[in-house]
């Protein structure tokens, strides 16, 4: 019992715990069931194959890309704000356990049956609240950790969170395969999985948001007058500070670029598998389950290949791999082995390019302004984007051709690896030392 205790208030290990409670909204809500659930909710009020989205006549296949653009560009708005208040405030955890209760509940929400606009509304806040959480989730990295633990640390929070994304997987796969069993339809299974995720949120949450306890030595009060005052203010003084510092403005660009690319992948390929490859949601859960696993060992073996050719070397190859994975899947994807088979290329890939790409930025930005430049960072971090999912839905709109949407993702890889290689990273991340010695 003192060992769990001890697990429990240990600031490092809830830290990693809040990894393992968010990772279940990503993976189950959204990379695997509110895409194909959102898009069959839609095509049930579609009127010759187009429907009424907030004003616009759009396909069904394009409401699920477009929400999620939707409440990633809010995100981008007011993410800033919350990153400039928080970095303001001395209780930042409470901040946290706002918005993780805030998204949490809006995720629960979806186990009420609803119209396909209702449920486009509470994806919009759900996420928004994901990313916000996230952002301050991430600024705490820099409090927990040192210059040389940054990587390793990064990466465990990564692999740990896929662990725990896949275990609630298990439990979907056993809801989704078992619904009759258990006496409700299959509709109402898929929405008790989502709303499961949002629980697990919560829970798991909790450590985190009761011991990241961090004084602000920066901040002389708590008063709400200069609190609010100071957020706008630092908010200027950080635009300027990113503007003037040219590597991590050039870092922040390729990131938001590529990772774009990545979340887009992510959170589309369900979207992609069962409407343009016809495969079941129970065989699309079971694949996501196994990616999890596997992005774990990817987050932990990048991390050594870092530490041998260097962090910027490794972001270059993990870039180029995705690229043909993108090829791939445009060109040869045609059923479900093919379908299992990249999947797992994907997951060994994609842990590795996000956990070594927050361990680079860590490196990059001042002390007492890391959640000011996280809420930058999170504009496409995990499971938020919004240039990708809005071209997809673009390309699916005018094409038809799911394989034409997934193979325009491309370009965000390409102009992000172009950027990266031009970027002086390690020169920048030198010199930060150096300061802070």
């Amino acid at each position: 019992m003192s060992r769990i205790k001890h697990f429990l208030s240990n600031k490092l290990y809830s830290w990693y715990l809040y990894d393992w409670a968010n990772s279940a909204y990503s993976t189950t809500v959204i990379t695997l069931f509110l895409g194909p659930y959102l898009t069959s909710l839609s095509k049930s009020s579609e009127v010759e194959g187009l429907i009424s989205y907030f004003g616009f006549q759009i396909p069904a296949g394009s409401v699920f890309p477009y929400t999620i653009s939707i409440s990633v560009i809010l995100q981008a708005l007011i993410l800033p704000i919350i990153g400039a208040f928080t970095d303001y405030y001395r209780k930042k955890n409470i901040i946290l356990g706002f918005f993780t209760f805030v998204g949490s509940v809006s995720t629960m929400a979806f186990l009420f049956e609803s119209n396909y606009l209702f449920a486009s509304f509470l994806l919009i806040i759900s996420n928004f609240s994901f990313g916000s959480a996230i952002v301050i989730y991430n600024s705490f990295l820099n409090q927990i950790s040192n210059e040389d633990e940054r990587k390793k640390v990064s990466s465990v929070g990564w692999a740990v969170g896929y662990i725990g994304g896949g275990l609630l997987l298990v439990i979907n796969l056993l809801i989704f395969q078992n619904y009759d069993s258990l006496g409700i339809d299959k509709g109402l299974s898929v929405r008790l999985n989502i709303a499961l995720a949002g629980l697990w949120w919560a829970i798991f949450a909790l450590p985190a948001i009761l011991n990241l306890k961090f004084n602000n030595q920066y901040i002389p009060q708590n008063k709400a007058s200069f609190i609010l005052k100071s957020t706008f203010g630092q908010l200027n003084n950080t635009f300027k500070l990113i503007l003037n510092n040219r590597v991590a403005l050039l870092f922040l660009i390729a990131f938001l670029l590529y990772n774009d690319g990545v979340q887009s992948v992510i959170s589309l390929s369900s979207l992609f598998g069962q409407e343009e490859l016809k495969l079941s949601i129970e065989f699309l859960t079971i694949v996501i389950l196994v990616v999890q696993f596997f992005a774990a060992f990817g987050a932990l073996v990048f991390n050594y290949f870092a530490d041998k050719i260097g962090e910027k070397n490794t972001l270059l190859y993990l870039i180029v791999i995705w690229i043909i994975i993108l090829l791939y899947a445009f060109l040869l994807l045609s059923n479900a082995y093919d379908f299992f088979t990249l999947a797992i290329f994907i997951a060994l890939v994609m842990g590795g390019i996000q956990a070594i790409s927050r361990s680079v930025y860590s490196k990059l930005i001042p002390n007492g302004k890391e959640a000011e430049f996280f809420s930058f960072y999170e504009i496409s971090e995990k499971g938020t984007s919004w240039m990708g999912p809005f071209l997809f839905g673009i390309i699916y709109q005018f094409t038809g051709s799911y394989r034409y949407a997934i193979l325009s993702l491309t370009v965000f890889f390409v102009l992000g690896g172009l950027i990266l290689f031009f970027t002086n990273i390690e020169k920048k991340i030198i010199n930060n030392v150096k300061e802070t010695i």
